[in-house]
């Protein structure tokens, strides 16, 4: 593959992603290899070539002669994301406590101190804060693996509006999590961390059975007839 045509596989992978993450090709939809080469204005070959690598990555699933389907949000999927972060950020913060910057920091705090009605940009913020433990860790293959978690984490939150709204609450558990990395507390900055990671599993798991749990059938009916 010449250097043009891979800048344009990566284009067309890079673009599908990002809408799988973003929920804009929702979880259980299908999708059609046809039509997303022509919305995306290009040839069938880098769109194929996108599908399988995220196919490969667990974001689709291709069913031969069916289709190509948006892998639904499970409550294991949900378990694994939060278990990994919860074994990992705190590790990661204390391998990069010495190359945290306080300035940083400090604009994290003045951030996170203010009112927001945008949820998504709350969401950005909070994302943000923990990639920038991850990413001062200075283990490149931690941070790799980090990224594709949070990658998995982000689809998990823009498709439930429920735990969104927790996003958009926890600005109070970020502050305090600074405030102690700006005091030297690193030790209680990473429980606290942890604590905050608890938190958000139990929203998420929260927001996923409310909204998959199917109303009991209400046979009384039947013998009324």
């Amino acid at each position: 593959m010449n250097r043009k045509n891979e800048g344009l596989s990566n284009q067309v992978y890079e673009i599908i992603k990002q809408r799988l993450i973003t929920c804009e090709y929702k979880p259980n939809s299908v999708l059609n290899e046809a039509q997303l080469s022509a919305e995306l204005g290009c040839s069938r070959t880098p769109t194929r070539e996108a599908i399988i690598q995220l196919e490969r990555q667990g974001f689709l699933q291709i069913i031969p002669k069916k289709g190509i389907y948006v892998t639904a949000i499970t409550a294991n999927e949900i378990m694994q994301i939060f278990q990994a972060r919860k074994e990992i950020e705190p590790v990661t913060l204390r391998m990069g406590r010495a190359n945290l910057d306080k300035e940083v920091l400090k604009d994290f705090q003045s951030r996170f101190s203010k009112d927001t009605d945008d949820v998504m940009d709350g969401y950005k913020l909070d994302t943000a804060m923990h990639m920038y433990f991850v990413e001062n860790c200075g283990n490149d293959f931690i941070i790799d693996m980090m990224h594709s978690v949070f990658d998995k984490n982000t689809r998990v939150i823009i498709a439930s509006k429920e735990n969104q709204l927790h996003v958009n609450d926890s600005r109070k558990e970020h502050l305090e999590i600074i405030n102690l990395l700006l005091d030297g507390d690193y030790e209680n900055a990473c429980k606290k961390l942890s604590e905050h990671i608890d938190h958000c599993r139990i929203a998420a798991l929260e927001s996923f059975y409310s909204a998959n749990t199917e109303p009991r059938a209400q046979t009384y009916k039947q013998y009324l007839d």
